[in-house]
């Protein structure tokens, strides 16, 4: 007997569902994105305190995603790579700093989009 297919839109519905709650999961459990997340808020409050321009609001907003997506893939990667070897390894540990350094590069270039948008304002 076959499954009959669900409809496109029930399908991509479900799909939303899910990555609601993998963000939600994300944001309960995982330090580094609750820190990633209050920071956002702050930068966030700055750019209306501010007026930051309409550019300036596309890279801040550009700039908080893509730290907290990398988080959140670097949060996936160290939960497969502790799934599939529990125990200390050095290929898993090298696996855990790439995705780690991931990150880094990530938050460095937000830090820089952060200092271009808010250090004439400030300063």
């Amino acid at each position: 007997m076959s499954k009959t297919k669900e409809p496109f839109i029930i399908n991509r519905l479900k799909s939303v569902k899910y990555a609601f709650l993998g963000m939600l999961r994300l944001i309960k459990t995982e330090a580094s994105i609750q820190i990633q997340f209050v920071i956002a808020i702050i930068v966030t409050v700055a750019g209306f305190y501010y007026s930051i321009s309409n550019t300036e609001w596309i890279m801040q907003c550009f700039a908080i995603g893509m730290v907290m997506s990398i988080e959140g893939l670097n949060t996936a990667v160290e939960e497969v790579a502790n799934f599939i070897h529990p125990n200390h390894h050095p290929k898993i540990g090298i696996i855990k700093d790439v995705a780690a350094g991931a990150v880094f590069i990530a938050s460095i270039a937000a830090s820089i989009i952060g200092l271009i948008i808010y250090f004439p304002k400030i300063f």
